[in-house]
């Protein structure tokens, strides 16, 4: 990729950031008031972090850029549908599981024994839920483990 394709691609990746920031400011404000943490609050963070990334490769583009080989571009597409799988999973089986099976298979293909990407996958789940769930009061989607 030459320099202007970093520069194109930093001027798509900022209007997807404004795009992406604008989107969450526009969630209802939470019953009972504003919060200093609402569900907003990490995507915009998601967003300001975009758009300092996409100035910085228009400003400064990688001179002498390289396109990926077809194995690491290969890895790229198969992380590429994982996370995609992960967002259309992550309602209907939960933040537990579907993390454990993204972080899981994520692992998997950086090089892990399929044992220890999935005990990585189901100990980053837990932990990251326990942290949303009680330490911040930001709750996940349980999914097929809800208590009915």
């Amino acid at each position: 990729m030459s320099r202007a394709g970093d520069r194109i691609l930093g001027l798509g990746l900022l209007v997807l950031a404004l795009a992406y920031g604008w989107a969450a400011q526009q969630w209802p404000e939470p019953f009972g008031g504003a919060e200093g943490v609402g569900p907003e609050t990490f995507p915009t963070i998601l967003s300001v972090m975009l758009v300092a990334g996409s100035l910085y490769l228009m400003i400064r583009p990688d001179p002498d850029a390289q396109w990926p080989a077809a194995k690491s571009l290969m890895e790229l597409v198969i992380a590429l549908v994982v996370l995609v799988a992960y967002a259309f999973l992550l309602e209907p089986l939960g933040f537990v599981i579907s993390t454990t099976l993204a972080v899981g298979t994520l692992s998997w293909r950086m090089g892990a024994t399929p044992g220890k990407a999935l005990a990585t996958g189901a100990v980053s789940a837990v932990l990251v839920f326990g942290l949303f769930n009680y330490g911040l009061s930001l709750s996940l989607p349980a999914g097929l483990l809800e208590v009915r």
